[in-house]
């Protein structure tokens, strides 16, 4: 049996529009032919083209996916993770990526979801490593600047790709523990080209930016003040790959196939790096000196309720939520 992976197409991480990019028929990404989906053992994958998709190409490649019953994957991209988390609801989709924020809000909604595995995250250790080398976050502000740490903030204006999603959140998280009020930020919405100008021109005064372009900040000679992933989670699962609740009910065995491979895969490319930043390089579009220079994705092999309770827990302190989203071990796959 040949697993046979399809990508539809590569997502812009900083992507607002709404539903999936692509439906219907299957189109390779080498050869853009149309080709018909696969019946039994099919597994359907809403991603939003980042780096940490590399594991599903490890897990094609090393066979996993076969090796767990998965004759084919099918790689859809979703314009961002609300729309994943729609899609999963509704069946169009069987599992898709979302970040532990929209995740977190689905669940408040009253959206059932189960996590099916980690996407990618922080190793046990990370708060005692470089966390510039884990966090492919980053708040800069220009060279010469009179912000020192997270605290300065106060009063400032600090640009976001969207308001109270996971880059707001896990910012006033570090101001919060470096004792400032987040509350007083002025946030503003941009995206990433324009925050680097707008930083430049003294616009604003400090940009929230995303991998590559934590990269582009550094070369244009700002100042890196804080890694806010590292701070917000500290350790374990950061992304997820979730599907709807009644889909897993009605077919088990498929998730817990696709979760099998993919622990697999998580494994492998931890161990073998370079080869994981290749295809990072090719989902990303970004060039692969660059995806070298950046953080390194680190993908946990376990998916702890403690861990993604700690984010739950910081979301309804922070004032992001009313309340905890109702999370138990129920709710993620092979939790023991």
């Amino acid at each position: 049996m040949n697993t046979r992976r399809t990508f539809l197409s590569v997502a812009a991480v900083t992507s607002l529009g709404l539903g999936l990019v692509a439906c219907g028929g299957s189109t390779t990404a080498e050869s853009g032919q149309t080709q018909s989906g696969s019946s039994g053992g099919t597994v359907t994958v809403g991603a939003l083209g980042l780096a940490s998709d590399a594991s599903l190409r490890l897990a094609e490649e090393q066979g996993y996916l076969e090796e767990a019953g998965i004759n084919s994957i099918e790689v859809k991209t979703v314009a961002n993770p609300p729309a994943a988390i729609a899609a999963v609801q509704s069946g169009d989709i069987d599992v898709a990526y979302t970040p532990s924020v929209p995740f977190f809000n689905a669940l408040n909604q009253g959206i059932d979801l189960t996590v099916v595995a980690a996407a990618d995250g922080y190793p046990d250790d990370a708060l005692e490593m470089d966390a510039a080398e884990l966090d492919d976050t980053g708040v800069y502000v220009a060279a010469g600047s009179d912000i020192s740490s997270p605290a300065d903030l106060e009063g400032r204006k600090v640009s976001v790709p969207a308001r109270k999603a996971q880059m707001e959140v896990t910012i006033s998280e570090t101001i919060r523990q470096d004792g400032g009020d987040p509350s007083k930020v002025q946030w503003m919405v941009l995206d990433p080209a324009s925050a680097l100008d707008s930083l430049k021109n003294g616009r604003i005064d400090a940009a929230a930016l995303v991998s590559p372009f934590t990269e582009q900040a550094g070369a244009q000679g700002n100042t890196l003040l804080s890694s806010p992933g590292v701070a917000f989670f500290e350790k374990g699962a950061v992304g997820l790959w979730v599907a709807g609740t009644d889909q897993v009910e009605q077919d088990p065995a498929k998730y817990e196939a696709f979760r099998e491979a993919m622990v697999k895969a998580f494994e492998y490319g931890n161990e073998n790096t370079e080869e994981a930043q290749k295809h990072a390089a090719e989902i990303t579009g970004v060039d692969l000196e660059t995806i070298r220079q950046g953080a390194t994705t680190y993908w946990p092999l376990e998916t702890r309720l403690e861990d993604i309770n700690r984010a739950n827990e910081k979301m309804t302190e922070l004032g992001y939520q009313p309340q905890n989203a109702p999370l138990t071990e129920d709710s993620i796959l092979g939790a023991e």
